[in-house]
């Protein structure tokens, strides 16, 4: 199974892609981060829309949607575990995690979304969101290895 994070916005150099590099290493899944940057002045929904379109044209082909969202399914990591684990044993070939931008994402994206995953009720920063995402997958992977770096 391989593990797709499509994103809005570009993240140059900062430590939370230095972080987010780390926990990719370490995972056993393939890892590859499209990130979606759109130029230009739009209104807020036109942007949304856009940013939907670009992250929509990312996601591979029959890939098992995960929209993070602030109004969708608070999971516990055991659980993210749990759903990984099932996603690997029937042979799911991708796993997208989709990101928006600072406008949310569009309608069309948590249509697509089998799951609307919610990091927490705070809201975060995008570039943090991806950091805490990738610490999750690692988590979830060492849940599921059996090792102990998920206690405590």
């Amino acid at each position: 199974m391989r593990v797709l994070i499509a994103a809005v916005g570009k993240d140059r150099g900062s430590p939370t892609e230095e972080l987010c590099q780390t926990y990719f290493k370490r995972l056993p899944w393939p890892v590859e981060l499209k990130e979606v940057e759109l130029k230009g002045n739009r209104a807020a929904s036109a942007m949304r829309v856009e940013e939907g379109k670009a992250l929509l044209k990312a996601i591979p082909e029959g890939a098992y949607v995960i929209a993070l969202d602030g109004r969708g399914e608070p999971l516990s990591s055991e659980a993210l575990a749990v759903r990984l684990k099932r996603l690997q044993d029937e042979g799911t070939k991708a796993v997208a995690f989709v990101i928006g931008g600072a406008e949310g994402l569009d309608p069309e994206i948590l249509k697509a979304a089998r799951l609307r995953l919610s990091l927490g009720a705070m809201t975060w920063p995008h570039l943090l969101a991806r950091a805490m995402l990738a610490e999750q997958l690692y988590r979830a992977a060492s849940i599921i290895a059996g090792h102990p770096y998920h206690r405590g």
